[in-house]
């Protein structure tokens, strides 16, 4: 596997195409996969082919530097940076200029390729907070103070096999200009002065505790430009009631005659042929660009309205990749599973499918439920965030057999009133996880049973 760095989930058709022409050698285990950080991550790859890929992504303006282990991860921003007429602030330059600073404009950067964790950053641009800022070690929320325009900081969230944590106030405030400067202090004191003992215990959430907050605080300060670091604004520019939009189907952009489509992309797994095609779809339709959202689903900007109809009729619209999926489908999040991950203790993106398909034969919903799988504890596919998450493991059926299953978790919630959700029940068998659901989505989600919609109908 490789993972790319791709800030803001910004791509082009170019690319795209490149990235299609790697994974179509390698057959059946060729594909890519739209990560849960807005990422491309190409799978089949075999090391003796990796010099010539890296030269070919350098070509099309991709690097995989810096990507995994323990570095930064893609830095995260509004997938409707630029476009949304509803955004608070554009995304794309901030997200960019952390991209560059952190790996030293895709050469590298020593200062920061041994942290003792991995750690994620994001920028937030939207009251819909598709960036998921409490799930972040630092998280850049739009604020006002003063008359100047910055932002407010989130430290700390994260996920892993022990442990999980939503991000806490830094009680900071930093100007646009200072949005380099706070992460590069944020960042030696967690470099600094990280545990890199047991790797259960190393991410910067554990430093925060050690420290305390202000404790924290006083070790940023010392790293920032004149040691000064100003309290956290309370204009906060992020309206708390706003209900939060899904990015499937048509809607207008800022630019006046221009509108997005988003596209529903099935456990975010695609194949060479489907990144060719979204290429092409991107170029006669669009403007050559592509967007990528942490729910592993792609956007098309930029579409003239004239053009709208006809990039609907297209087969790949029709028969792969929907612009208005089931409900039930539109918050399907799956990491890689077993199939390829060495990690995962169970198949994950098949089987997201498999059960979503059959439990949507049992019953109906009024509105999207946001169903995510993980194959193993670290919880790539972020199940706590979820209404209803699945933690691969295994699991003992009736007769007392070994089998894969999961361990099921309800009332994960994303947004301004964002919290983890709680492990509902343990261990259960994948087969019978159906019924399962079924009976969660009609006890607490409102879902009907079919049979009952029907005598109703009648």
């Amino acid at each position: 596997m490789m993972r790319l760095k791709l800030p803001n989930g910004v791509t082009t058709s170019e690319q795209t195409r490149y990235l299609a022409s790697v994974i179509r050698k390698y057959g059946k285990d060729g594909c890519a996969d739209v990560t849960t950080r807005q990422n491309w991550q190409i799978r089949g790859v075999v090391l003796p082919d990796v010099p010539e890929i890296l030269r070919g992504l350098a070509e099309v303006g991709l690097t995989s530097l810096q990507s995994g282990m323990d570095n930064v991860r893609n830095p995260v921003g509004n997938p409707l940076a630029g476009i949304d007429p509803d955004e608070i602030v554009d995304t794309r330059p901030y997200t960019n200029l952390l991209s560059q600073f952190i790996t030293a404009n895709s050469r590298g950067n020593p200062a920061f390729t041994n942290l003792p964790r991995k750690w994620n950053v994001c920028v937030v641009g939207s009251h819909d907070l598709y960036e998921h800022p409490h799930i972040n070690d630092l998280a850049y929320l739009p604020a006002m103070k003063d008359g100047r325009f910055g932002f407010n900081l989130l430290v700390g969230g994260f996920f892993s096999p022990k442990r999980c944590a939503e991000a806490v106030p830094l009680d900071a405030w930093v100007s646009a200009d200072g949005v380099l400067p706070a992460c590069k202090a944020i960042l030696e004191a967690y470099r600094d002065l990280g545990t890199r003992g047991n790797r259960q215990k190393t991410r910067m959430m554990w430093l925060i505790d050690e420290l305390g907050i202000e404790g924290f605080r006083s070790e940023v300060v010392r790293r920032m430009p004149d040691q000064e670091l100003e309290r956290e604004s309370s204009e906060d520019l992020i309206q708390k009631r706003w209900e939060r939009r899904d990015c499937f189907g048509v809607h207008p952009q800022k630019q006046e005659g221009l509108s997005y489509v988003g596209l529903h992309i099935p456990v975010g797994r695609v194949r060479a042929d489907d990144m060719d095609e979204l290429a092409r779809l991107a170029d006669i339709y669009g403007s050559g660009e592509l967007r990528l959202t942490v729910e592993q689903n792609v956007i098309i900007p930029n579409i003239e309205d004239s053009k709208i109809e006809a990039l609907l009729g297209e087969r790949l619209l029709k028969d792969r990749f929907s612009p208005e999926p089931p409900l039930l489908m539109k918050g399907l999040v799956a990491c890689t599973g077993n199939e390829f991950c060495g990690q995962a203790i169970i198949e994950t993106k098949a089987r997201a499918m498999k059960v979503t398909e059959e439990v949507q034969r049992f019953v109906s919903v009024s509105k999207p439920v946001r169903m995510h799988w993980t194959g193993c504890p670290n919880t790539c596919g972020q199940v706590q965030v979820a209404d209803v998450g699945f933690m691969g493991c295994m699991a003992r059926d009736e007769n007392g057999k070994v089998c894969e299953g999961a361990d099921v978790y309800v009332g994960g919630r994303v947004g301004s009133k964002s919290h983890l959700g709680e492990l509902y029940r343990k261990s259960v068998p994948c087969k019978d996880l159906v019924p399962l659901v079924v009976d969660i989505l009609v006890k607490q989600f409102g879902a009907v049973p079919r049979e009952r919609e029907e005598v109703e109908e009648d």
